[in-house]
């Protein structure tokens, strides 16, 4: 038994430098992909970018589209997390909807997750981890709903997690139909009445 302790214990620093180049390398890639929205970055940019080699790219993530569906989500995540303070700053439901709409759309890391999903459709192989992703913008998404609505008093005529998803669908939805040339455009979609939120 000490023998296995002794194994596994230098194991442990080394799955947690694991953990922090696979997020650092994420990071970075979400950080290039904002900065630059018409271009994806090369597999050495990244890797300068986050301080690792290329091959280590791979290593942690199998292919570049890979690692590209984590750092738009992680992107996205972030956005989303930015923009709560719209949510909070409205002084009644209507200006809440009015304005948390276009700051979605406005969002900077939206055109790499409109390639994110296209890329989770057109590889197979990608949609797990899209599902993931998504699923978790969903309930990060509800629990602010659920603590909007406590705090303000307000509420929703669906659960928090159907409103989630149903307002991330059209917004992502947008996004996908303006990338493949609809003519479609934010000014074109009702965002804000696609949500259920209301007084009392």
């Amino acid at each position: 038994m000490a023998t296995d302790s002794k194994s596994r214990a230098p194991l442990e620093p080394a799955q947690e430098r694991g953990r922090s180049t696979r997020y650092r390398i994420i990071e970075q890639t979400a950080r290039l992909c904002t900065e630059r929205p018409g271009a994806e970055p090369s597999v050495a940019e990244i890797a300068a970018a986050a301080g690792v080699f290329p091959n280590q790219v791979t290593y942690y993530f199998g292919s570049k589209d890979s690692l590209l569906v984590h750092a738009a989500f992680l992107g996205l995540l972030h956005d989303a997390e930015a923009i709560e303070s719209v949510g909070f700053g409205a002084t009644d439901a209507a200006m809440f909807r009015a304005e948390i709409a276009p700051a979605v759309l406005a969002m900077p890391s939206l055109p790499s997750v409109a390639r994110a999903l296209a890329a989770g459709v057109s590889r197979p192989a990608l949609a797990p981890v899209v599902d993931k992703h998504l699923d978790l913008l969903v309930r990060q998404s509800a629990r602010y709903l659920r603590r909007l609505m406590r705090e303000r008093g307000w509420s929703l005529a669906r659960t928090p997690e159907v409103e989630a998803r149903t307002f991330w669908s059209a917004a992502l939805g947008a996004v996908l139909l303006a990338r493949a040339g609809s003519g479609t455009a934010a000014a074109d979609l009702d965002l804000a009445g696609t949500l259920t939120v209301h007084e009392g």
